[in-house]
């Protein structure tokens, strides 16, 4: 089912009224501009905020008052990555919130680049991205490289998140993870079905050169860095934090998801047996159900 948008400036609100918490709290944050759809009877805001010289995309759903940030994959963006969260996700509890990273989706401009510790560069992008919401304490779910991000935020903004939950992520480039990079590297080398998602998005030169950035950049980990990604941030992580372990991710080795419960100090690993790279899309309902129970613990044992 494809999603419905409405296009409308506020004076024609009329057209269609979103609900009056969420309209408000958008229109506090001094957006440059907003939209918004339904989909599958959810609504959902989308809107951009100038943060560090990018006009950063998001989109934005629920009333609740538990914040519950999004980070997406590499080239990911909100809806790609995050549909079944932004549309399953309890829009009661949580206000959810989905994020373009710079140069992805409609991030854009200016083009993404790949400068050295770009992982760090994107993290401090949500820190201010997020203050300049005016959203001082939030929750962060992190896919692939988003998890990674997310760490590095965490870690840096102890005061700020408040539970953390990642998959598909890793703090360094073993030997195995650089052939699997390698194996990726050439998109002619992918099945269409895995393909086409981006190159809607991006078309595909724009794909083609970016995919390439990110590899040689995820690449120059291992000659500057020896491979260290953010090794340095886990013990600086002090909130809950899930890992959710995808046992036949065919992207991250198992060893990451015992290294990174290890060196979290605050932290669980759950495993989805059959759940790959994409568990959370796959496996939509176990995973936001998983999610939801994480992120209530503290509010069930006040109860």
């Amino acid at each position: 089912m494809a999603a419905r948008r409405i296009r409308c400036v506020l004076k024609h609100t009329a057209l269609f009224q979103p609900p009056a918490s969420l309209s408000a709290v958008i229109a506090a944050a001094n957006v440059t501009s907003r939209e918004y759809s339904t989909f599958k009877d959810r609504v959902i805001i989308s809107a951009k905020q100038q943060v560090n010289g990018v006009d950063f995309h998001y989109e934005e759903t629920g009333t609740g008052k538990h914040t519950v940030l999004l980070l997406p994959g590499a080239l990911g963006t909100t809806r790609t990555d995050f549909l079944p969260q932004l549309t399953g996700l309890s829009a009661s509890k949580y206000r959810i919130i989905a994020l373009d990273l710079r140069g992805y989706g409609s991030s854009r401009p200016p083009d993404r680049d790949w400068p050295p510790m770009f992982y760090h560069r994107d993290a401090d992008d949500v820190a201010v991205f997020m203050q300049a919401l005016n959203i001082p304490r939030y929750s962060v779910l992190g896919w692939s490289d988003g998890g990674i991000v997310a760490m590095i935020l965490a870690a840096s903004n102890p005061a700020s998140v408040h539970k953390l939950v990642v998959w598909g992520s890793n703090a360094y480039i073993s030997d195995v993870d650089l052939q699997l990079y390698k194996n990726v590297q050439n998109i002619d080398d992918w099945s269409p079905k895995m393909k086409q998602p981006f190159i809607d998005v991006y078309g595909e030169e724009y794909f083609r050169k970016q995919w390439q950035g990110w590899s040689q950049a995820v690449l120059n980990y291992t000659t500057h860095r020896n491979g260290d990604i953010c090794i340095d941030s886990l013990h600086n992580i002090q909130c809950p934090t899930l890992i959710v372990n995808g046992v036949k991710d065919p992207m991250v080795s198992q060893e990451h998801p015992a290294f990174l419960h290890k060196h979290i100090a605050n932290s669980r690993v759950v495993d989805f047996p059959e759940g790959k790279h994409n568990l959370h899309l796959r496996f939509h309902t176990e995973f936001n159900s998983l999610v939801e129970q994480f992120l209530d613990e503290e509010l069930l044992k006040q109860e």
